[in-house]
């Protein structure tokens, strides 16, 4: 009862309204700003407008890359002589044209995109709860069912291990020293 009498006072507050005819006025913005983005809230619009700020450094992937000393493991770690023995070679790449899909993809823009590790981490989470979740929702009925938990927790598991490791790459190839 007083839940419904409060509604009712709240009015929310009146813009001043303009003539048909009259020039548009000039809108008036307010900016909150942190270090990564800022959020403006200009008048007259539904919400606020999110966006990152000129002054956020840029992700320099490549020499990230050079600071990291990712190659350099790499080549110790054999990752490349094992990618060569599964038949995925530089040559195999190229013929495939494998670089130019993950350029039309976007791959490159989302490793340098600062949202992309918390959306990694989301989906990485979200799969390795569907695992579990499928298994306590399927019924073991019958064997095809049995089957279908075991196909989606080892898609789950993978996926959610791969999409964990890939948000932990970016998020420290985006890292500043």
């Amino acid at each position: 009862m007083a839940l419904a009498a409060a509604a009712n006072v709240y009015s929310p507050p009146l813009m001043a309204a303009q003539k048909p005819n009259a020039p548009p006025s000039t809108t008036t913005t307010t900016t909150l700003s942190s270090k990564k983005n800022t959020t403006v809230f200009p008048l007259g619009e539904p919400g606020p407008r999110v966006g990152y700020s000129a002054s956020a450094q840029p992700v320099k992937l490549l020499t990230r890359v050079e600071q990291l000393r990712l190659l350099s493991k790499a080549e110790k770690a054999g990752l490349l002589s094992a990618a060569e023995k599964f038949g995925l070679s530089l040559s195999t790449i190229e013929r495939l044209g494998l670089l130019s899909k993950a350029e039309e993809l976007g791959v490159l823009s989302a490793a340098t995109d600062p949202g992309t590790p918390s959306a990694l981490l989301s989906l990485s989470l979200f799969l390795l709860v569907l695992g579990p979740a499928s298994v306590y929702l399927v019924p073991e009925d019958y064997p095809w069912e049995i089957g279908l938990q075991v196909v989606v927790v080892l898609l789950s598991v993978v996926g959610g291990s791969a999409a964990f490791a890939a948000s932990n790459l970016v998020s420290t190839l985006q890292k500043s020293n």
